[in-house]
């Protein structure tokens, strides 16, 4: 299966925002999408799903009100605006595809992206 491929990460200050992008192909795009981080000498941990209609969406405490997950279904993309970030969202960022909606086990998921990077530079 074709990777989904992540952009958007970069160096961000405390407070700012960023908006990163997964584009996926659509056999995988059809499923629930999800988005996780790793931070260095950290396990992998979910940040946010959504389901194909886009009204399903779950976040995990750390991120809610802060995080939101979208999609455009005709570009086979699915988004995470981060906003009022802060030094403990620095991680890489990695986007995946799972067959169950509201799935946050990263056993669930499959055919993950390579990651973006998202850094705090305060």
């Amino acid at each position: 299966q074709v990777q989904p491929v992540e952009s958007g990460g970069g160096l961000v200050q405390a407070g700012g925002s960023l908006r990163l992008s997964c584009a996926a192909s659509g056999r995988t795009f059809s499923r629930y999408m999800g988005w996780f981080r790793q931070a260095p000498g950290k396990e992998r941990e979910f940040v946010a799903g959504i389901d194909w209609s886009g009204g399903n969406t779950d976040y995990a405490d750390s991120v809610k009100g802060r995080f939101t997950i979208s999609r455009d279904n005709a570009k086979n993309t699915v988004f995470l605006q981060m906003n009022n970030l802060k030094p403990e969202d620095t991680a890489d960022y990695y986007c995946a595809a799972s067959l169950r909606i509201g799935a946050r086990s990263q056993s669930e998921y499959y055919n993950w992206g390579q990651g973006t990077q998202v850094t705090d530079s305060s």
